[in-house]
Protein backbone atom coordinates (compact mmCIF):
# COMPACT_ATOMS: atom_id res chain seq x y z
CA UNK A 1 0.00 0.00 0.00
CA UNK A 2 0.95 3.62 -0.32
CA UNK A 3 3.21 4.86 2.46
CA UNK A 4 1.55 7.71 4.34
CA UNK A 5 2.89 10.04 7.03
CA UNK A 6 1.76 13.23 8.77
CA UNK A 7 3.09 16.38 7.13
CA UNK A 8 1.93 19.18 9.40
CA UNK A 9 -1.27 21.18 9.44
CA UNK A 10 -2.79 24.27 7.85
CA UNK A 11 -3.34 27.51 9.71
CA UNK A 12 -6.89 26.31 10.39
CA UNK A 13 -5.59 23.14 11.98
CA UNK A 14 -6.43 20.73 9.13
CA UNK A 15 -4.03 17.81 9.10
CA UNK A 16 -1.95 17.29 5.95
CA UNK A 17 -0.59 13.92 4.86
CA UNK A 18 2.30 13.01 2.60
CA UNK A 19 1.96 9.88 0.48
CA UNK A 20 4.80 8.05 -1.29
CA UNK A 21 4.23 6.02 -4.44
CA UNK A 22 6.57 4.28 -6.88
CA UNK A 23 6.32 2.46 -10.19
CA UNK A 24 7.71 2.25 -13.71
CA UNK A 25 11.09 3.65 -12.70
CA UNK A 26 9.62 6.74 -11.01
CA UNK A 27 8.93 7.65 -7.40
CA UNK A 28 6.81 10.51 -6.09
CA UNK A 29 5.67 12.18 -2.91
CA UNK A 30 2.17 13.63 -2.93
CA UNK A 31 0.66 16.04 -0.41
CA UNK A 32 -3.02 16.16 0.45
CA UNK A 33 -2.62 19.95 0.63
CA UNK A 34 -3.40 21.21 -2.88
CA UNK A 35 -3.00 17.68 -4.30
CA UNK A 36 0.63 18.76 -4.65
CA UNK A 37 3.34 16.65 -6.25
CA UNK A 38 6.03 17.54 -3.74
CA UNK A 39 8.73 15.70 -5.63
CA UNK A 40 9.11 13.38 -8.60
CA UNK A 41 12.26 11.35 -9.19
CA UNK A 42 13.55 9.16 -12.02
CA UNK A 43 15.70 6.11 -11.33
CA UNK A 44 19.29 6.71 -12.40
CA UNK A 45 18.94 10.51 -12.33
CA UNK A 46 20.19 12.02 -9.09
CA UNK A 47 18.29 15.31 -9.01
CA UNK A 48 14.52 15.65 -8.55
CA UNK A 49 12.57 16.30 -11.75
CA UNK A 50 10.28 18.86 -10.11
CA UNK A 51 10.62 21.85 -7.81
CA UNK A 52 9.18 21.61 -4.31
CA UNK A 53 9.71 22.40 -0.65
CA UNK A 54 10.67 20.08 2.21
CA UNK A 55 8.40 21.93 4.71
CA UNK A 56 4.65 22.48 4.50
CA UNK A 57 4.91 26.04 5.84
CA UNK A 58 7.02 27.03 2.85
CA UNK A 59 4.14 26.12 0.53
CA UNK A 60 1.96 28.62 2.39
CA UNK A 61 4.46 31.47 2.11
CA UNK A 62 6.75 30.84 -0.86
CA UNK A 63 5.03 28.58 -3.37
CA UNK A 64 3.85 29.77 -6.77
CA UNK A 65 1.46 26.83 -7.25
CA UNK A 66 4.45 24.43 -7.09
CA UNK A 67 3.14 20.97 -8.03
CA UNK A 68 -0.52 21.72 -7.25
CA UNK A 69 -3.82 21.11 -8.98
CA UNK A 70 -5.13 24.58 -9.83
CA UNK A 71 -8.72 25.68 -10.46
CA UNK A 72 -11.65 25.70 -10.52
CA UNK A 73 -10.56 27.75 -13.49
CA UNK A 74 -6.86 27.31 -14.29
CA UNK A 75 -5.11 30.34 -15.74
CA UNK A 76 -6.84 33.74 -16.00
CA UNK A 77 -10.32 35.21 -16.30
CA UNK A 78 -10.17 38.85 -17.38
CA UNK A 79 -11.52 41.21 -14.74
CA UNK A 80 -12.78 38.26 -12.72
CA UNK A 81 -16.06 38.48 -14.63
CA UNK A 82 -17.97 36.25 -17.03
CA UNK A 83 -21.50 35.52 -18.22
CA UNK A 84 -22.94 32.00 -18.16
CA UNK A 85 -26.41 31.27 -19.53
CA UNK A 86 -27.24 34.97 -19.36
CA UNK A 87 -26.24 35.37 -15.71
CA UNK A 88 -23.28 37.51 -14.68
CA UNK A 89 -20.71 36.24 -12.19
CA UNK A 90 -17.76 37.86 -10.45
CA UNK A 91 -14.92 35.70 -9.18
CA UNK A 92 -12.12 36.48 -6.76
CA UNK A 93 -9.79 38.95 -8.51
CA UNK A 94 -6.51 37.83 -6.95
CA UNK A 95 -4.15 38.88 -9.76
CA UNK A 96 -4.06 42.56 -10.75
CA UNK A 97 -7.83 42.70 -10.99
CA UNK A 98 -8.13 39.34 -12.76
CA UNK A 99 -8.88 35.85 -11.48
CA UNK A 100 -5.85 33.55 -11.56
CA UNK A 101 -6.08 29.78 -10.96
CA UNK A 102 -9.49 30.01 -9.28
CA UNK A 103 -8.79 32.84 -6.84
CA UNK A 104 -6.80 33.37 -3.66
CA UNK A 105 -8.34 30.27 -2.05
CA UNK A 106 -8.40 28.02 -5.09
CA UNK A 107 -7.99 24.25 -5.05
CA UNK A 108 -4.24 24.60 -4.52
CA UNK A 109 -4.88 26.14 -1.06
CA UNK A 110 -7.20 23.46 0.28
CA UNK A 111 -6.80 20.02 1.83
CA UNK A 112 -7.93 17.11 -0.34
CA UNK A 113 -9.06 13.69 0.91
CA UNK A 114 -7.44 10.37 0.04
CA UNK A 115 -10.15 8.19 -1.50
CA UNK A 116 -8.09 5.38 -3.06
CA UNK A 117 -4.47 4.31 -2.95
CA UNK A 118 -2.01 1.62 -3.90
CA UNK A 119 1.71 1.12 -4.27
CA UNK A 120 1.87 3.02 -7.55
CA UNK A 121 -1.13 5.36 -7.40
CA UNK A 122 -3.20 7.64 -5.19
CA UNK A 123 -6.59 9.27 -5.74
CA UNK A 124 -7.39 12.55 -4.00
CA UNK A 125 -10.83 14.15 -3.94
CA UNK A 126 -12.35 17.46 -2.91
CA UNK A 127 -15.78 19.10 -2.78
CA UNK A 128 -15.74 22.69 -4.01
CA UNK A 129 -18.92 24.27 -2.66
CA UNK A 130 -21.29 26.53 -4.57
CA UNK A 131 -20.15 30.12 -4.45
CA UNK A 132 -16.53 29.31 -3.60
CA UNK A 133 -14.41 32.18 -4.96
CA UNK A 134 -17.57 33.39 -6.73
CA UNK A 135 -18.11 30.39 -9.02
CA UNK A 136 -21.66 29.06 -9.45
CA UNK A 137 -22.61 25.54 -8.40
CA UNK A 138 -20.80 22.89 -6.42
CA UNK A 139 -18.05 20.83 -8.01
CA UNK A 140 -16.88 17.35 -6.95
CA UNK A 141 -13.35 16.67 -8.16
CA UNK A 142 -10.99 13.71 -8.10
CA UNK A 143 -7.37 13.50 -9.19
CA UNK A 144 -5.49 10.25 -9.66
CA UNK A 145 -1.71 10.21 -9.86
CA UNK A 146 -0.37 6.93 -11.22
CA UNK A 147 3.23 5.90 -11.93
CA UNK A 148 3.42 3.30 -14.68
CA UNK A 149 6.00 1.86 -17.07
CA UNK A 150 7.89 3.10 -18.85
CA UNK A 151 8.65 6.02 -16.46
CA UNK A 152 5.25 7.69 -16.90
CA UNK A 153 3.40 9.99 -14.53
CA UNK A 154 -0.28 9.70 -15.50
CA UNK A 155 -2.70 12.33 -14.22
CA UNK A 156 -6.45 11.77 -14.51
CA UNK A 157 -8.76 14.53 -13.26
CA UNK A 158 -12.54 14.12 -13.13
CA UNK A 159 -15.32 16.44 -12.01
CA UNK A 160 -19.12 16.66 -11.85
CA UNK A 161 -21.37 19.58 -10.91
CA UNK A 162 -24.88 20.31 -9.64
CA UNK A 163 -25.53 23.36 -11.88
CA UNK A 164 -23.86 24.89 -14.94
CA UNK A 165 -20.42 26.17 -13.99
CA UNK A 166 -16.86 26.57 -15.23
CA UNK A 167 -14.40 23.71 -14.90
CA UNK A 168 -10.84 24.02 -16.15
CA UNK A 169 -8.25 22.21 -14.04
CA UNK A 170 -4.49 21.87 -14.48
CA UNK A 171 -1.47 20.18 -12.95
CA UNK A 172 1.08 22.91 -12.15
CA UNK A 173 4.45 21.22 -11.58
CA UNK A 174 7.69 23.02 -12.38
CA UNK A 175 10.18 20.76 -14.17
CA UNK A 176 13.95 20.90 -14.49
CA UNK A 177 15.41 17.90 -16.29
CA UNK A 178 19.05 18.77 -15.53
CA UNK A 179 19.77 19.54 -11.90
CA UNK A 180 16.58 19.94 -9.91
CA UNK A 181 16.59 23.73 -10.25
CA UNK A 182 20.17 24.68 -9.43
CA UNK A 183 20.60 25.99 -12.96
CA UNK A 184 18.43 27.57 -15.65
CA UNK A 185 16.06 25.68 -17.94
CA UNK A 186 16.59 28.12 -20.83
CA UNK A 187 18.99 25.76 -22.64
CA UNK A 188 16.62 22.78 -22.51
CA UNK A 189 15.56 21.76 -26.03
CA UNK A 190 11.85 21.57 -26.77
CA UNK A 191 9.11 21.02 -29.31
CA UNK A 192 5.41 21.90 -29.05
CA UNK A 193 2.85 20.37 -31.41
CA UNK A 194 1.02 23.65 -31.99
CA UNK A 195 0.77 25.80 -35.11
CA UNK A 196 -0.75 28.75 -33.23
CA UNK A 197 -0.67 30.54 -29.89
CA UNK A 198 -2.70 33.19 -28.07
CA UNK A 199 -0.80 36.47 -27.54
CA UNK A 200 -1.39 38.32 -24.28
CA UNK A 201 -1.38 41.86 -22.92
CA UNK A 202 0.77 43.22 -20.09
CA UNK A 203 -1.44 41.39 -17.53
CA UNK A 204 -1.11 38.04 -19.35
CA UNK A 205 -4.74 38.25 -20.54
CA UNK A 206 -5.28 36.95 -24.10
CA UNK A 207 -5.83 39.73 -26.61
CA UNK A 208 -8.34 37.54 -28.42
CA UNK A 209 -6.08 36.90 -31.38
CA UNK A 210 -4.98 33.43 -32.44
CA UNK A 211 -1.71 33.83 -34.32
CA UNK A 212 0.58 31.42 -36.17
CA UNK A 213 3.82 30.49 -34.44
CA UNK A 214 5.80 30.24 -37.68
CA UNK A 215 8.76 32.58 -37.75
CA UNK A 216 8.21 33.84 -34.20
CA UNK A 217 9.67 33.19 -30.74
CA UNK A 218 6.74 30.79 -30.24
CA UNK A 219 7.78 28.43 -33.02
CA UNK A 220 8.78 25.16 -31.38
CA UNK A 221 7.62 22.93 -34.23
CA UNK A 222 11.26 21.95 -34.84
CA UNK A 223 13.38 21.18 -31.73
CA UNK A 224 15.26 24.21 -30.38
CA UNK A 225 16.38 25.71 -27.10
CA UNK A 226 13.80 27.45 -24.93
CA UNK A 227 16.08 30.49 -25.09
CA UNK A 228 15.05 32.21 -28.33
CA UNK A 229 18.37 33.93 -28.99
CA UNK A 230 21.82 33.42 -27.40
CA UNK A 231 22.35 35.62 -24.35
CA UNK A 232 18.65 36.48 -23.97
CA UNK A 233 16.35 35.48 -21.13
CA UNK A 234 13.20 34.73 -23.09
CA UNK A 235 10.06 34.80 -20.92
CA UNK A 236 7.06 32.66 -21.76
CA UNK A 237 3.69 32.52 -20.03
CA UNK A 238 1.50 31.71 -23.02
CA UNK A 239 -1.10 29.27 -24.24
CA UNK A 240 -0.22 27.09 -27.22
CA UNK A 241 -3.26 26.04 -29.26
CA UNK A 242 -3.21 22.25 -29.59
CA UNK A 243 -6.77 21.81 -30.86
CA UNK A 244 -10.21 23.41 -30.94
CA UNK A 245 -11.72 21.05 -28.36
CA UNK A 246 -10.87 18.17 -26.04
CA UNK A 247 -9.57 15.18 -28.02
CA UNK A 248 -8.10 11.68 -27.62
CA UNK A 249 -4.78 11.46 -25.77
CA UNK A 250 -2.15 13.00 -28.08
CA UNK A 251 1.43 14.19 -27.82
CA UNK A 252 1.67 17.91 -27.10
CA UNK A 253 5.35 18.54 -26.33
CA UNK A 254 8.85 17.09 -25.97
CA UNK A 255 11.63 18.51 -23.78
CA UNK A 256 15.24 17.41 -23.23
CA UNK A 257 17.63 18.52 -20.51
CA UNK A 258 20.61 20.44 -21.87
CA UNK A 259 23.22 18.60 -19.79
CA UNK A 260 21.52 15.48 -18.45
CA UNK A 261 19.96 14.27 -21.69
CA UNK A 262 16.81 13.30 -19.74
CA UNK A 263 13.73 13.60 -21.98
CA UNK A 264 10.08 14.29 -21.19
CA UNK A 265 7.06 13.94 -23.45
CA UNK A 266 3.77 15.61 -22.56
CA UNK A 267 0.60 13.87 -23.76
CA UNK A 268 -2.86 15.23 -23.07
CA UNK A 269 -6.53 15.29 -24.01
CA UNK A 270 -6.68 19.09 -23.47
CA UNK A 271 -6.97 21.70 -26.25
CA UNK A 272 -4.33 24.04 -24.80
CA UNK A 273 -0.88 23.88 -23.25
CA UNK A 274 0.22 26.76 -21.04
CA UNK A 275 4.01 27.07 -21.19
CA UNK A 276 5.60 29.10 -18.38
CA UNK A 277 9.35 29.54 -17.94
CA UNK A 278 9.25 30.37 -14.22
CA UNK A 279 10.40 33.99 -14.32
CA UNK A 280 9.60 34.49 -10.65
CA UNK A 281 11.64 36.37 -8.00
CA UNK A 282 14.20 34.23 -6.18
CA UNK A 283 12.59 32.13 -3.47
CA UNK A 284 13.71 33.01 0.04
CA UNK A 285 13.87 29.48 1.46
CA UNK A 286 15.60 26.32 0.24
CA UNK A 287 13.68 23.80 -1.81
CA UNK A 288 14.30 20.11 -2.40
CA UNK A 289 17.91 18.95 -1.96
CA UNK A 290 18.58 22.36 -0.28
CA UNK A 291 18.36 24.12 -3.66
CA UNK A 292 17.41 27.81 -3.62
CA UNK A 293 15.20 28.41 -6.64
CA UNK A 294 15.92 31.42 -8.81
CA UNK A 295 14.22 32.78 -11.90
CA UNK A 296 14.08 30.18 -14.71
CA UNK A 297 14.80 27.31 -12.28
CA UNK A 298 11.86 25.34 -13.67
CA UNK A 299 9.32 25.37 -16.49
CA UNK A 300 5.62 24.49 -16.42
CA UNK A 301 3.71 22.52 -19.03
CA UNK A 302 0.05 22.91 -18.01
CA UNK A 303 -2.53 21.08 -20.16
CA UNK A 304 -5.81 23.00 -19.93
CA UNK A 305 -8.54 24.90 -21.77
CA UNK A 306 -7.38 28.18 -23.30
CA UNK A 307 -7.21 31.12 -20.84
CA UNK A 308 -10.15 33.54 -20.53
CA UNK A 309 -12.34 31.26 -22.64
CA UNK A 310 -15.53 32.31 -20.75
CA UNK A 311 -15.09 35.75 -22.34
CA UNK A 312 -14.02 34.47 -25.76
CA UNK A 313 -16.86 32.40 -27.25
CA UNK A 314 -14.69 31.27 -30.17
CA UNK A 315 -12.14 29.69 -27.78
CA UNK A 316 -12.65 26.07 -26.60
CA UNK A 317 -15.29 26.24 -23.88
CA UNK A 318 -14.89 25.30 -20.22
CA UNK A 319 -18.56 24.99 -19.26
CA UNK A 320 -19.62 21.89 -17.30
CA UNK A 321 -23.29 21.03 -16.87
CA UNK A 322 -25.18 18.60 -14.61
CA UNK A 323 -25.12 15.08 -16.04
CA UNK A 324 -21.78 15.66 -17.75
CA UNK A 325 -18.35 14.56 -16.54
CA UNK A 326 -15.21 16.61 -16.92
CA UNK A 327 -12.31 14.26 -17.62
CA UNK A 328 -8.74 15.25 -18.35
CA UNK A 329 -5.97 12.73 -18.95
CA UNK A 330 -2.40 13.98 -19.15
CA UNK A 331 0.81 11.97 -19.12
CA UNK A 332 4.39 13.02 -18.51
CA UNK A 333 6.63 10.37 -20.02
CA UNK A 334 10.34 10.38 -19.11
CA UNK A 335 13.41 8.77 -20.66
CA UNK A 336 16.87 8.59 -19.11
CA UNK A 337 19.73 9.47 -21.48
CA UNK A 338 20.75 5.82 -21.93
CA UNK A 339 17.22 4.73 -22.90
CA UNK A 340 17.04 2.22 -25.76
Amino acid sequence: MTASEPFGATGDGEAVERLSIAGGGLSARILTYGAIIQELRLGGHDAPLTLGFPRLDDYFDHSLYFGAIVGRYANRIAGGKFVLDGERFETDANDRGNTLHGGAQGLDRRVWQVTAQGADFVTLSIHDPAGAMGFPGALDISCTYRLKPPATLAVEIKATCDRPTLCNLAQHSYFNLDDGGRGSILDHRMTVAAAAYTPVDAQCIPTGEVLPVQGTAFDFVVPRKIRYRPGEQTEYDHNFCLSASRRPLSQAAWVQGARSGVEMEVWTTEPGLQFYTGQFPDRQVPGLDSITYRSFAGFCMEPQVWPDSPNRPYFPHAVLRPGEEYRQVSEFRFRPPNYE
